[in-house]
Protein backbone atom coordinates (compact mmCIF):
# COMPACT_ATOMS: atom_id res chain seq x y z
CA UNK A 1 0.00 0.00 0.00
CA UNK A 2 1.72 2.95 -1.35
CA UNK A 3 0.76 6.09 0.82
CA UNK A 4 1.27 9.82 -0.65
CA UNK A 5 1.76 11.96 2.34
CA UNK A 6 1.13 15.93 1.30
CA UNK A 7 -0.03 18.79 3.58
CA UNK A 8 -2.73 20.92 3.25
CA UNK A 9 -0.68 24.34 1.90
CA UNK A 10 -1.23 27.13 4.90
CA UNK A 11 -4.34 25.46 6.57
CA UNK A 12 -3.32 24.95 10.25
CA UNK A 13 -6.06 23.31 10.90
CA UNK A 14 -6.92 20.62 8.28
CA UNK A 15 -10.11 18.90 8.38
CA UNK A 16 -8.49 15.83 9.70
CA UNK A 17 -7.47 17.37 12.83
CA UNK A 18 -9.24 16.92 15.97
CA UNK A 19 -7.62 19.34 18.59
CA UNK A 20 -8.95 17.39 21.66
CA UNK A 21 -7.56 13.97 20.06
CA UNK A 22 -4.16 15.81 19.39
CA UNK A 23 -3.91 17.37 23.11
CA UNK A 24 -4.96 13.84 24.68
CA UNK A 25 -2.51 11.98 22.27
CA UNK A 26 0.32 14.60 23.09
CA UNK A 27 -0.30 14.33 26.79
CA UNK A 28 -0.81 10.62 26.91
CA UNK A 29 3.08 10.28 25.08
CA UNK A 30 4.28 12.91 28.29
CA UNK A 31 2.91 11.03 30.77
CA UNK A 32 4.68 7.59 29.36
CA UNK A 33 7.69 9.55 28.80
CA UNK A 34 7.32 11.02 32.95
CA UNK A 35 7.27 6.98 33.68
CA UNK A 36 10.31 6.33 31.95
CA UNK A 37 12.31 9.60 32.95
CA UNK A 38 12.03 10.47 35.76
CA UNK A 39 9.95 7.62 36.69
CA UNK A 40 11.89 4.49 36.12
CA UNK A 41 15.08 6.05 36.79
CA UNK A 42 14.30 7.45 40.64
CA UNK A 43 13.01 3.77 40.90
CA UNK A 44 16.16 2.28 39.83
CA UNK A 45 18.29 4.28 41.59
CA UNK A 46 16.76 3.97 44.95
CA UNK A 47 16.39 0.13 44.56
CA UNK A 48 19.50 -0.34 44.05
CA UNK A 49 23.17 -0.17 46.51
CA UNK A 50 23.89 3.29 46.41
CA UNK A 51 27.47 2.93 44.67
CA UNK A 52 25.17 1.84 41.59
CA UNK A 53 22.90 4.57 41.93
CA UNK A 54 24.11 7.00 39.20
CA UNK A 55 24.85 3.65 37.07
CA UNK A 56 21.25 2.45 37.17
CA UNK A 57 19.37 5.81 37.03
CA UNK A 58 22.28 6.64 33.65
CA UNK A 59 21.39 3.27 31.91
CA UNK A 60 17.84 4.52 31.60
CA UNK A 61 18.81 7.98 30.86
CA UNK A 62 20.65 6.92 28.03
CA UNK A 63 18.42 4.64 26.90
CA UNK A 64 15.50 7.15 26.46
CA UNK A 65 17.49 9.62 24.27
CA UNK A 66 19.76 7.16 22.28
CA UNK A 67 16.21 5.26 20.88
CA UNK A 68 14.60 8.46 20.18
CA UNK A 69 17.39 8.84 17.57
CA UNK A 70 17.33 5.96 16.38
CA UNK A 71 13.01 5.74 16.45
CA UNK A 72 13.54 8.46 13.75
CA UNK A 73 15.92 8.00 11.70
CA UNK A 74 14.77 4.20 10.98
CA UNK A 75 12.83 2.50 13.65
CA UNK A 76 9.51 3.96 13.73
CA UNK A 77 9.27 2.89 9.85
CA UNK A 78 10.61 -0.37 11.00
CA UNK A 79 7.87 -0.88 13.44
CA UNK A 80 4.67 1.29 11.77
CA UNK A 81 5.80 1.67 8.10
CA UNK A 82 5.08 0.10 4.98
CA UNK A 83 5.83 -3.43 4.56
CA UNK A 84 9.36 -4.76 3.95
CA UNK A 85 9.13 -8.62 5.28
CA UNK A 86 5.67 -9.22 4.75
CA UNK A 87 4.28 -9.93 8.28
CA UNK A 88 7.57 -8.86 10.21
CA UNK A 89 8.66 -5.35 9.47
CA UNK A 90 8.09 -2.29 7.39
CA UNK A 91 10.74 -0.59 5.88
CA UNK A 92 12.95 1.41 7.56
CA UNK A 93 13.69 5.29 6.99
CA UNK A 94 13.59 8.72 8.43
CA UNK A 95 10.08 10.03 10.03
CA UNK A 96 11.57 13.78 9.42
CA UNK A 97 10.91 15.56 6.68
CA UNK A 98 7.97 18.50 7.81
CA UNK A 99 5.67 17.18 4.78
CA UNK A 100 5.46 13.63 6.64
CA UNK A 101 5.63 15.53 9.98
CA UNK A 102 2.90 17.31 9.14
CA UNK A 103 0.42 14.81 7.40
CA UNK A 104 -2.54 12.78 8.91
CA UNK A 105 -1.44 9.80 11.06
CA UNK A 106 -1.54 6.84 9.00
CA UNK A 107 -0.40 3.30 9.51
CA UNK A 108 -0.15 1.79 6.26
CA UNK A 109 -0.44 -2.04 6.19
CA UNK A 110 -3.29 -1.74 8.61
CA UNK A 111 -4.73 1.13 7.04
CA UNK A 112 -5.86 2.69 10.71
CA UNK A 113 -5.80 6.54 10.85
CA UNK A 114 -6.04 8.82 13.74
CA UNK A 115 -7.30 12.63 13.84
CA UNK A 116 -4.00 13.92 14.40
CA UNK A 117 -0.45 14.51 12.98
CA UNK A 118 2.01 12.12 11.68
CA UNK A 119 4.23 13.78 14.05
CA UNK A 120 2.08 13.08 17.41
CA UNK A 121 1.84 9.13 16.21
CA UNK A 122 5.93 8.86 15.96
CA UNK A 123 6.33 10.47 19.40
CA UNK A 124 3.83 8.55 21.07
CA UNK A 125 5.23 5.39 19.58
CA UNK A 126 8.45 6.12 21.04
CA UNK A 127 7.88 6.43 24.43
CA UNK A 128 6.68 2.74 24.40
CA UNK A 129 9.80 1.31 22.35
CA UNK A 130 11.92 3.84 25.27
CA UNK A 131 10.30 2.80 28.03
CA UNK A 132 10.39 -1.22 26.86
CA UNK A 133 14.45 -0.94 26.92
CA UNK A 134 14.91 0.83 29.90
CA UNK A 135 12.58 -2.22 31.52
CA UNK A 136 14.89 -4.75 30.57
CA UNK A 137 17.86 -2.81 32.04
CA UNK A 138 16.09 -3.73 35.44
CA UNK A 139 17.53 -7.35 34.79
CA UNK A 140 21.32 -5.84 34.57
CA UNK A 141 22.13 -3.37 36.98
CA UNK A 142 24.85 -3.48 38.63
CA UNK A 143 26.93 -5.09 36.71
CA UNK A 144 26.67 -4.54 32.56
CA UNK A 145 29.80 -3.11 30.57
CA UNK A 146 27.57 0.40 30.29
CA UNK A 147 30.37 0.50 26.32
CA UNK A 148 27.91 -2.67 25.53
CA UNK A 149 24.62 -1.15 27.06
CA UNK A 150 25.55 1.82 24.43
CA UNK A 151 25.60 -0.64 21.76
CA UNK A 152 22.93 -2.76 22.72
CA UNK A 153 20.41 -0.22 22.79
CA UNK A 154 20.23 0.59 19.38
CA UNK A 155 20.72 -3.53 18.22
CA UNK A 156 17.90 -4.71 20.12
CA UNK A 157 15.19 -2.33 19.17
CA UNK A 158 16.09 -2.32 16.03
CA UNK A 159 15.90 -6.41 15.42
CA UNK A 160 13.50 -7.10 18.69
CA UNK A 161 11.18 -4.77 20.15
CA UNK A 162 10.37 -2.99 15.86
CA UNK A 163 9.77 -6.53 14.69
CA UNK A 164 7.57 -7.65 17.96
CA UNK A 165 5.51 -4.06 17.37
CA UNK A 166 5.13 -4.33 13.75
CA UNK A 167 3.70 -8.10 13.96
CA UNK A 168 1.34 -7.02 16.45
CA UNK A 169 0.78 -3.10 16.40
CA UNK A 170 1.70 -2.42 12.76
CA UNK A 171 -0.77 -4.82 10.84
CA UNK A 172 1.84 -7.62 10.80
CA UNK A 173 1.42 -11.30 11.08
CA UNK A 174 -0.36 -11.71 15.18
CA UNK A 175 -2.49 -8.85 14.15
CA UNK A 176 -3.95 -10.53 10.59
CA UNK A 177 -4.34 -14.40 13.04
CA UNK A 178 -5.89 -12.32 15.34
CA UNK A 179 -3.87 -11.71 18.71
CA UNK A 180 -5.19 -8.91 20.70
CA UNK A 181 -2.63 -6.47 22.90
CA UNK A 182 -4.05 -3.46 23.54
CA UNK A 183 -1.20 -1.21 25.08
CA UNK A 184 1.89 -3.38 25.01
CA UNK A 185 1.29 -6.30 27.46
CA UNK A 186 3.30 -8.73 24.92
CA UNK A 187 4.83 -5.64 22.63
CA UNK A 188 6.49 -3.94 25.96
CA UNK A 189 6.38 -6.38 28.82
CA UNK A 190 6.68 -10.07 27.34
CA UNK A 191 9.15 -8.32 25.67
CA UNK A 192 11.54 -6.85 27.91
CA UNK A 193 10.33 -9.74 30.60
CA UNK A 194 12.34 -12.00 28.08
CA UNK A 195 14.85 -10.38 26.73
CA UNK A 196 15.82 -9.17 30.30
CA UNK A 197 16.14 -12.54 31.58
CA UNK A 198 18.39 -13.65 28.53
CA UNK A 199 20.68 -10.94 28.91
CA UNK A 200 20.85 -11.19 32.74
CA UNK A 201 22.10 -15.22 31.89
CA UNK A 202 24.41 -13.53 29.16
CA UNK A 203 26.09 -10.90 31.19
CA UNK A 204 27.05 -12.58 34.38
CA UNK A 205 25.84 -12.18 37.89
CA UNK A 206 26.73 -9.06 40.56
CA UNK A 207 29.29 -9.92 42.79
CA UNK A 208 27.64 -12.47 45.06
CA UNK A 209 28.79 -9.48 48.32
CA UNK A 210 25.53 -7.58 45.74
CA UNK A 211 24.04 -10.54 45.66
CA UNK A 212 23.93 -11.26 49.25
CA UNK A 213 23.43 -7.69 50.35
CA UNK A 214 21.50 -5.78 48.15
CA UNK A 215 19.42 -3.81 50.50
CA UNK A 216 17.57 -0.54 48.39
CA UNK A 217 19.62 2.75 48.69
CA UNK A 218 16.48 4.71 49.27
CA UNK A 219 12.81 3.37 49.34
CA UNK A 220 11.14 6.81 49.97
CA UNK A 221 12.60 6.91 46.14
CA UNK A 222 11.54 3.82 45.08
CA UNK A 223 7.89 4.56 46.23
CA UNK A 224 8.12 8.24 44.90
CA UNK A 225 8.89 6.52 40.99
CA UNK A 226 6.26 3.87 41.80
CA UNK A 227 3.73 6.58 42.11
CA UNK A 228 5.12 8.29 38.70
CA UNK A 229 4.87 4.40 37.33
CA UNK A 230 1.45 4.48 37.88
CA UNK A 231 -0.46 7.62 37.36
CA UNK A 232 1.47 7.60 34.10
CA UNK A 233 0.35 4.12 33.33
CA UNK A 234 -3.17 5.95 32.70
CA UNK A 235 -1.09 7.64 29.34
CA UNK A 236 -0.04 4.28 28.85
CA UNK A 237 -3.46 2.73 28.25
CA UNK A 238 -5.66 5.50 27.74
CA UNK A 239 -4.12 6.60 24.75
CA UNK A 240 -3.76 3.55 22.74
CA UNK A 241 -7.34 4.39 20.95
CA UNK A 242 -5.57 7.18 18.94
CA UNK A 243 -8.45 9.06 20.66
CA UNK A 244 -10.20 10.97 23.41
CA UNK A 245 -12.77 8.44 23.51
CA UNK A 246 -15.45 6.67 26.02
CA UNK A 247 -12.89 3.53 25.30
CA UNK A 248 -9.98 5.47 26.63
CA UNK A 249 -12.07 6.15 29.79
CA UNK A 250 -12.68 2.55 30.03
CA UNK A 251 -8.72 1.18 29.68
CA UNK A 252 -7.75 4.15 32.56
CA UNK A 253 -10.67 3.15 34.91
CA UNK A 254 -9.54 -0.69 34.34
CA UNK A 255 -5.65 -0.32 34.82
CA UNK A 256 -6.51 1.45 38.01
CA UNK A 257 -8.83 -1.18 39.21
CA UNK A 258 -6.61 -4.01 38.34
CA UNK A 259 -3.48 -2.26 39.66
CA UNK A 260 -5.30 -1.97 43.21
CA UNK A 261 -6.20 -5.24 43.13
CA UNK A 262 -2.77 -6.38 42.45
CA UNK A 263 -0.97 -4.37 44.97
CA UNK A 264 -3.06 -5.78 47.93
CA UNK A 265 -3.24 -9.11 46.75
CA UNK A 266 1.08 -8.83 47.12
CA UNK A 267 0.99 -7.59 50.20
CA UNK A 268 -1.13 -9.68 51.48
CA UNK A 269 0.93 -12.59 50.22
CA UNK A 270 3.87 -10.79 51.90
CA UNK A 271 1.96 -10.82 55.21
CA UNK A 272 0.84 -14.64 55.56
CA UNK A 273 3.64 -16.12 54.10
CA UNK A 274 6.67 -13.35 55.77
CA UNK A 275 5.00 -12.23 58.62
CA UNK A 276 4.96 -8.46 57.41
CA UNK A 277 4.09 -6.69 54.76
CA UNK A 278 6.61 -5.04 52.38
CA UNK A 279 7.00 -1.75 50.51
CA UNK A 280 8.92 -3.24 47.77
CA UNK A 281 6.78 -6.17 47.95
CA UNK A 282 3.63 -3.70 47.25
CA UNK A 283 5.49 -1.87 44.48
CA UNK A 284 6.40 -5.88 42.81
CA UNK A 285 2.54 -5.93 42.76
CA UNK A 286 1.76 -2.52 41.96
CA UNK A 287 3.78 -3.28 38.69
CA UNK A 288 2.48 -6.99 37.86
CA UNK A 289 -1.22 -5.44 38.01
CA UNK A 290 -0.09 -2.75 35.46
CA UNK A 291 1.10 -5.30 33.06
CA UNK A 292 -1.27 -7.49 33.56
CA UNK A 293 -3.91 -5.50 32.90
CA UNK A 294 -2.27 -3.57 29.46
CA UNK A 295 -3.36 -6.64 27.05
CA UNK A 296 -6.63 -6.14 27.56
CA UNK A 297 -7.30 -2.72 29.54
CA UNK A 298 -10.38 -1.48 27.06
CA UNK A 299 -11.30 -4.88 26.06
CA UNK A 300 -12.59 -5.86 29.34
CA UNK A 301 -15.15 -4.55 31.79
CA UNK A 302 -14.41 -3.36 35.65
CA UNK A 303 -15.30 -6.73 36.99
CA UNK A 304 -12.59 -8.65 35.02
CA UNK A 305 -9.91 -6.27 35.93
CA UNK A 306 -10.51 -6.90 39.43
CA UNK A 307 -10.05 -11.06 38.72
CA UNK A 308 -7.14 -10.26 37.05
CA UNK A 309 -5.82 -7.94 39.78
CA UNK A 310 -6.17 -10.89 41.65
CA UNK A 311 -4.04 -13.30 39.55
CA UNK A 312 -1.49 -10.94 38.87
CA UNK A 313 -0.99 -10.49 42.41
CA UNK A 314 -0.92 -13.77 43.43
CA UNK A 315 0.35 -15.43 40.37
CA UNK A 316 4.10 -13.89 39.87
CA UNK A 317 4.29 -13.60 43.68
CA UNK A 318 4.37 -16.88 43.74
CA UNK A 319 6.42 -17.28 40.98
CA UNK A 320 8.42 -14.91 42.56
CA UNK A 321 8.94 -15.95 45.92
CA UNK A 322 8.97 -19.54 45.60
CA UNK A 323 9.74 -20.80 42.12
CA UNK A 324 12.38 -17.95 41.99
CA UNK A 325 14.48 -19.42 44.89
CA UNK A 326 13.57 -23.20 44.62
CA UNK A 327 14.62 -23.79 41.37
CA UNK A 328 18.45 -23.93 40.96
CA UNK A 329 18.11 -22.05 37.21
CA UNK A 330 16.20 -19.55 38.20
CA UNK A 331 18.35 -18.85 41.23
CA UNK A 332 21.61 -18.81 39.05
CA UNK A 333 20.47 -16.16 36.88
CA UNK A 334 20.79 -13.13 37.96
CA UNK A 335 17.88 -10.64 37.45
CA UNK A 336 18.46 -8.42 39.66
CA UNK A 337 14.67 -6.59 39.54
CA UNK A 338 13.01 -10.15 38.97
CA UNK A 339 11.71 -8.98 35.15
CA UNK A 340 11.40 -12.22 34.43
CA UNK A 341 8.52 -12.59 37.04
CA UNK A 342 6.98 -8.52 37.29
CA UNK A 343 7.10 -8.90 33.11
CA UNK A 344 7.19 -11.99 31.48
CA UNK A 345 5.18 -14.36 33.81
CA UNK A 346 2.31 -10.66 34.03
CA UNK A 347 2.09 -9.80 30.60
CA UNK A 348 2.10 -13.17 29.73
CA UNK A 349 -0.91 -13.94 31.99
CA UNK A 350 -2.47 -10.84 31.13
CA UNK A 351 -2.68 -11.69 27.87
CA UNK A 352 -4.04 -14.84 27.95
CA UNK A 353 -6.52 -13.48 30.82
CA UNK A 354 -7.53 -11.24 28.08
CA UNK A 355 -8.41 -14.25 25.63
CA UNK A 356 -10.54 -15.35 28.55
CA UNK A 357 -12.26 -11.43 29.11
CA UNK A 358 -12.56 -9.58 26.09
CA UNK A 359 -16.34 -8.35 25.13
CA UNK A 360 -17.43 -7.30 22.16
CA UNK A 361 -18.52 -4.47 23.08
CA UNK A 362 -14.82 -3.42 24.30
CA UNK A 363 -13.29 -4.79 20.97
CA UNK A 364 -15.93 -2.38 18.81
CA UNK A 365 -15.31 0.67 20.84
CA UNK A 366 -11.44 0.05 20.29
CA UNK A 367 -12.68 -0.71 16.72
CA UNK A 368 -11.74 -4.31 15.99
CA UNK A 369 -14.55 -6.89 14.79
CA UNK A 370 -12.92 -9.15 17.23
CA UNK A 371 -15.96 -11.34 18.85
CA UNK A 372 -14.54 -10.73 22.09
CA UNK A 373 -13.00 -13.52 24.13
CA UNK A 374 -13.75 -17.14 25.79
CA UNK A 375 -17.06 -15.63 27.89
CA UNK A 376 -18.54 -14.24 24.13
CA UNK A 377 -18.21 -18.03 23.09
CA UNK A 378 -15.05 -17.15 21.23
CA UNK A 379 -12.72 -19.65 22.87
CA UNK A 380 -10.41 -19.80 20.31
CA UNK A 381 -8.89 -16.24 21.36
CA UNK A 382 -7.06 -17.49 23.99
CA UNK A 383 -5.70 -19.70 21.35
CA UNK A 384 -3.84 -16.83 19.68
CA UNK A 385 -2.99 -15.17 22.57
CA UNK A 386 -1.06 -18.05 23.72
CA UNK A 387 0.74 -18.30 20.45
CA UNK A 388 1.05 -14.44 20.40
CA UNK A 389 2.96 -14.64 24.06
CA UNK A 390 5.27 -17.71 22.25
CA UNK A 391 6.09 -15.75 19.02
CA UNK A 392 7.55 -12.64 21.04
CA UNK A 393 9.03 -15.26 24.04
CA UNK A 394 11.11 -17.44 21.36
CA UNK A 395 11.96 -14.03 18.98
CA UNK A 396 13.59 -12.38 21.79
CA UNK A 397 15.61 -15.73 23.17
CA UNK A 398 16.74 -15.61 19.75
CA UNK A 399 17.60 -12.13 18.81
CA UNK A 400 19.02 -11.05 22.54
CA UNK A 401 21.18 -13.77 22.48
CA UNK A 402 22.49 -13.37 18.63
CA UNK A 403 23.02 -9.32 19.48
CA UNK A 404 24.98 -9.87 23.05
CA UNK A 405 27.27 -12.82 21.38
CA UNK A 406 28.05 -10.16 18.81
CA UNK A 407 28.95 -7.24 20.79
CA UNK A 408 31.01 -9.98 22.74
CA UNK A 409 32.52 -12.02 20.62
CA UNK A 410 32.41 -10.15 17.01
CA UNK A 411 33.19 -6.33 18.68
CA UNK A 412 35.20 -8.12 21.75
CA UNK A 413 33.54 -5.83 24.36
CA UNK A 414 32.88 -7.38 27.34
CA UNK A 415 29.15 -7.46 28.59
CA UNK A 416 30.37 -7.40 32.60
CA UNK A 417 32.26 -4.38 34.39
CA UNK A 418 35.83 -5.50 35.35
CA UNK A 419 35.76 -6.97 39.05
CA UNK A 420 37.86 -3.47 39.71
CA UNK A 421 34.82 -1.67 38.50
CA UNK A 422 32.02 -4.22 40.32
CA UNK A 423 33.98 -3.54 43.70
CA UNK A 424 33.89 0.36 43.46
CA UNK A 425 30.41 0.92 41.66
CA UNK A 426 29.51 4.65 40.45
CA UNK A 427 33.03 6.52 40.90
CA UNK A 428 34.85 3.84 39.03
CA UNK A 429 32.47 3.76 35.98
CA UNK A 430 31.18 8.22 35.75
CA UNK A 431 33.53 9.63 38.51
CA UNK A 432 30.70 10.90 40.15
CA UNK A 433 28.81 9.36 43.59
CA UNK A 434 25.00 9.82 44.41
CA UNK A 435 25.81 10.54 48.11
CA UNK A 436 28.64 11.96 49.22
CA UNK A 437 29.63 12.85 52.89
CA UNK A 438 32.48 14.94 54.61
CA UNK A 439 35.11 13.67 56.85
CA UNK A 440 33.62 13.36 60.38
CA UNK A 441 30.44 11.39 59.36
CA UNK A 442 30.33 7.80 59.69
CA UNK A 443 29.82 7.15 56.34
CA UNK A 444 33.31 8.92 55.27
CA UNK A 445 36.27 6.92 53.87
CA UNK A 446 38.59 8.19 51.68
CA UNK A 447 41.00 8.15 48.59
CA UNK A 448 43.59 5.44 48.73
CA UNK A 449 41.57 3.94 51.44
CA UNK A 450 38.62 2.63 49.34
CA UNK A 451 38.05 -1.10 49.82
CA UNK A 452 41.16 -1.33 51.71
CA UNK A 453 41.36 -3.16 54.93
CA UNK A 454 42.84 -1.81 58.32
CA UNK A 455 43.11 -4.29 61.04
CA UNK A 456 40.44 -6.73 59.62
CA UNK A 457 37.84 -4.12 59.15
CA UNK A 458 37.05 -3.50 55.30
CA UNK A 459 36.62 0.21 54.31
CA UNK A 460 34.18 1.93 52.14
CA UNK A 461 31.76 -1.18 52.92
CA UNK A 462 27.88 -0.44 53.47
CA UNK A 463 27.84 2.09 56.51
CA UNK A 464 23.92 2.75 57.25
CA UNK A 465 22.64 1.93 53.40
CA UNK A 466 25.76 4.83 52.32
CA UNK A 467 28.83 3.16 50.20
CA UNK A 468 31.35 6.16 49.41
CA UNK A 469 32.90 4.92 45.80
CA UNK A 470 36.30 6.79 45.66
CA UNK A 471 38.79 6.46 42.68
CA UNK A 472 41.25 3.55 43.18
CA UNK A 473 43.91 5.19 41.12
CA UNK A 474 44.29 8.24 43.87
CA UNK A 475 47.96 7.44 45.30
CA UNK A 476 48.21 8.41 49.09
CA UNK A 477 51.24 10.47 49.44
CA UNK A 478 51.52 11.86 53.40
CA UNK A 479 49.55 11.28 56.48
CA UNK A 480 46.16 12.00 54.84
CA UNK A 481 43.87 10.31 51.97
CA UNK A 482 41.47 12.83 51.84
CA UNK A 483 41.83 13.60 48.15
CA UNK A 484 42.50 16.98 48.52
CA UNK A 485 46.14 18.85 48.73
CA UNK A 486 46.84 19.98 52.25
CA UNK A 487 49.12 20.41 55.25
CA UNK A 488 47.97 16.89 56.35
CA UNK A 489 49.17 15.41 52.93
CA UNK A 490 48.92 15.69 49.11
CA UNK A 491 47.51 13.08 46.71
CA UNK A 492 48.91 12.46 43.01
CA UNK A 493 46.42 10.87 40.53
CA UNK A 494 48.48 7.99 38.24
Amino acid sequence: MSINYTVQEQNPKPDWLDTGDNAWQLTAATLVGLQSVPGLMILYAGIVKSKWAINSAFMAFYAFAAVLICWVIWGYKIAFGEPMIPGLAGIPGPALSMEYELTQAILPTSGITAAFPMSTMVYFQFVFAAITLILTAGALLGRMNFLAWIIYVPLWLTFSYCVVAYSIWGGGYLAVLGTLDYSGGYVIHVASGTAGFVAAWWVGPRLDADRQDNRPSNISNVLIGAGILWLGWNGFNGGDPYAASTDAGVAVLNTNICTAMSMLCWTMCDYFYYGKPSAIGAVNGMITGLVAITPGAGFIAGWSAIAIGLGSGVVPWASMNILGKKVAFMRSVDDVLGVFHTHLVAGTLGGCATGLFATTSGSAAFGLTTPGGAIEGNGVQVGYQIAGALFVVAWNVVWTSLILCFIKYVLRIPLRMSEEALLVGDYHCHGEEAYVFGEGTSAYVSGGLRGKEIQGLPLGEEKGGIIMGKNPSLEVVGGSASGSSGPAGETKRD
